[in-house]
C-alpha cells in the first residue's frame, strides 16, 4: 500500500479546516473520514475507537487495547499521531474527556453511531454538537494524484471482472448462480472485499437497485450488471454495463444506442467550471429528446473514493463547480417496467482539461 495515499499532512490541513469552522475538535470513529485522515481502516465495535482531533493541540488515536497492534500496523503507525490504548472497562468517553477540556463545539462524524453520539452529549454536556462532515466534506471532494491512481487501479480490477461476463451469463442459469461467480471473480482480480453484485435480467432490470434473485435468465434477456468493490488500498469501483443474450427484443438496440449517446454527452461535458447539474443535464436532455426522459429515474451519478457514494452528487439543481480531481460516476439509465432496463457506467476525473475515464470496457452493446 502507497504511504502516499495518507499523507501527515491531512491532519494539520484537517486541523486548520476544524479551526477556520469555529470547532473546537472533531470526533471520528470508525468510518471513511478517519480513514481518510490516518489510513487505519478501524472496526466499528461496541469498544469506541475515536480520533479526538483538537484545532489547537495534538491529535489522538483512542483505541481499545486488542486494538492497538492493528492500529499501530497502519498506515497510522507511520504518522505524527498518538496512538492511546485504553484497557478492558476502562471508560474510553471519559479518557477523551481529559484531551478535550471542555470545548464549546465539537464536530462528530456524520455516520457515528446514535449510542456514541449521547455518549459524547453526556460527556461534554455544555458543547454543541455538529456534523464532522462539513469540515471534511471539501477536503475529500478533490483527490489526490495518489488516489486518483488508487481509483484507477480499482477500476482496472472492476473492468476485468466485466470482461469475463461471458463465462458466466449464460442462458439457463439463475441470476443468483451467476452473482455468485461475479462476487468470487471480484475478489479474485484484485479487491479485499465485494460492495454490491446486481445482475437485472429481463424485467428484472428495470428495477436499477436490483439485487439478484432466482429468475432464470432466458435466451434474448437484457441483462444489466452493477458491480463494485474496495480494494485493500481502501478505494472503490463500481461500473455497469448492460448484456444481451442472443438477439435482443425489437426496440431495445435503438434505445441502448440513444442511451450511449447520452452516456458519452455526460463525459463529454466533465471539466474543471461546469457544475454537477450540467453533467445530469447532459445525458438527461439525449434522453428526453428521444422519449426516454421519464424512464431515466435516478440521479446521473455520484461521487466515489473511500466510499461507493460520497460527494458529488451529479444531479439536476446541485451547483458544486467541478474542480480537478473530483471523481464521479457518469451512469444514466433507462427502465421500463415489466420489459427491461439498461444502464451505462464509467467512474470519470475532472481532469485539468476534461474528462479522465476510468473505467475502458466497451460500452457498446455486448451479445453474447
Amino acid at each position: 500500500m502507497s504511504e502516499s495515499l495518507y499523507p501527515s499532512d491531512r491532519l494539520r490541513v484537517a486541523q486548520q479546516a476544524t479551526a477556520a469552522a469555529g470547532l473546537d475538535a472533531l470526533l471520528l470513529t470508525p468510518g471513511a473520514d478517519l480513514r481518510y485522515l490516518t489510513g487505519y481502516d478501524a472496526h466499528a465495535l461496541e469498544r469506541l475507537t475515536c480520533l479526538v482531533l483538537p484545532a489547537a493541540g495534538d491529535p489522538v488515536l483512542v483505541v481499545p487495547a486488542l486494538e492497538e497492534a492493528a492500529a499501530k500496523a497502519s498506515p497510522a503507525g507511520g504518522i505524527d499521531l498518538e496512538i492511546r490504548a485504553f484497557p478492558e472497562g476502562d471508560d474510553a468517553y471519559a479518557l477523551i474527556r481529559g484531551l478535550l477540556r471542555a470545548p464549546r463545539r465539537v464536530g462528530v462524524a456524520d455516520r457515528m453511531w446514535a449510542e456514541q453520539v449521547l455518549a459524547f452529549r453526556a460527556t461534554f454536556p455544555d458543547a454543541e454538537q455538529v456534523l464532522a462532515g462539513g469540515v471534511l466534506r471539501p477536503l475529500r471532494l478533490r483527490k489526490s494524484p495518489a488516489e486518483v491512481e488508487a481509483l484507477r487501479r480499482a477500476g482496472a480490477a472492476i473492468d476485468r471482472v466485466h470482461a469475463r461476463m461471458g463465462e458466466w451469463l449464460i442462458a439457463g442459469r439463475t441470476e443468483a448462480a451467476v452473482g455468485r461467480d461475479i462476487a468470487d471473480a471480484i475478489l479474485a482480480e484484485g479487491h479485499a472485499q465485494v460492495s454490491f453484485v446486481i445482475v437485472g435480467s429481463g424485467p428484472n432490470g428495470a428495477s436499477p437497485h436490483h439485487a439478484v434473485s432466482d429468475r432464470v435468465i432466458e435466451d434474448g434477456d437484457p441483462v444489466v450488471v452493477d458491480i463494485g468493490g474496495v480494494t485493500a488500498e481502501g478505494y472503490c469501483s463500481d461500473s455497469t454495463r448492460t448484456y444481451v443474450l442472443g438477439a435482443p427484443p425489437e426496440g431495445f438496440a435503438t434505445a441502448y444506442a440513444v442511451l450511449q449517446e447520452a452516456q458519452e454527452a455526460g463525459v463529454a461535458a466533465v471539466r474543471p467550471g461546469v457544475t454537477a447539474a450540467s453533467i445530469d443535464a447532459a445525458c438527461r436532455d439525449v434522453l428526453t429528446a428521444a422519449g426516454y426522459g421519464d424512464a431515466f429515474i435516478h440521479r446521473t451519478g455520484h461521487g466515489i473514493g473511500l466510499e461507493e457514494h460520497e460527494e458529488p452528487w451529479i444531479i439536476g439543481g446541485n451547483d458544486t463547480v467541478l474542480e480537478p480531481g473530483m471523481a464521479f460516476s457518469v451512469e444514466p439509465g433507462f427502465y421500463l417496467a415489466g420489459r427491461y432496463g439498461a444502464r451505462i457506467e464509467d467512474i470519470v476525473v475532472c481532469g485539468q482539461d476534461g474528462p479522465d475515464r476510468l473505467n475502458v470496457t466497451p460500452r457498446t452493446l455486448t451479445l453474447l
